[in-house]
């Protein structure tokens, strides 16, 4: 098998998660609070099919000791991809290091960041992989 062939599915399962979250920012537009598109993508990703976890722990390791629930991931999805929602003005670098650090810290290989705020979606969403 090769790279592309591995890069295929997890494409496919992006262009979904895309759709739900446009879906979801059609009918609510932007202004909301985060945990209104957050709770909202998770109704929509379950109406999709899609196997999703809500609010995971991600424990920080720190020199041999865990410390619990350092971290929360707004959305996993297939248990491949993490989803950080922002509801904010504009994206800054800090909300892109914060979605690297959580795929570094939980092993995961991609995420995608949602900006909600913005009048057209597809200007609020950044790909991410490590």
């Amino acid at each position: 098998m090769n790279h592309r062939d591995t890069e295929a599915p997890r494409d496919a399962l992006t262009e979904q998660i895309i759709g739900a979250a446009i879906e979801v920012h059609r009918a609510l537009g932007p202004g909301l609070l985060e945990s209104v598109y957050q709770g909202c993508l998770a109704l929509e990703l379950g109406l999709r099919g899609l196997h999703f976890q809500s609010q995971l722990e991600l424990p920080l390791n720190y020199k041999g000791l865990s410390l619990d629930a350092a971290y929360r991931l707004d959305l996993v999805v297939e248990q491949a991809v993490v989803i950080e929602l922002k509801a904010v003005e504009r994206l800054l670098p800090l909300h892109e290091a914060q979605l690297l650090t959580y795929l570094k810290l939980g092993g995961y290989s991609l995420g995608l960041l949602l900006n909600f705020n913005v009048p057209v979606l597809k200007d609020g969403i950044k790909r991410m992989k490590v």
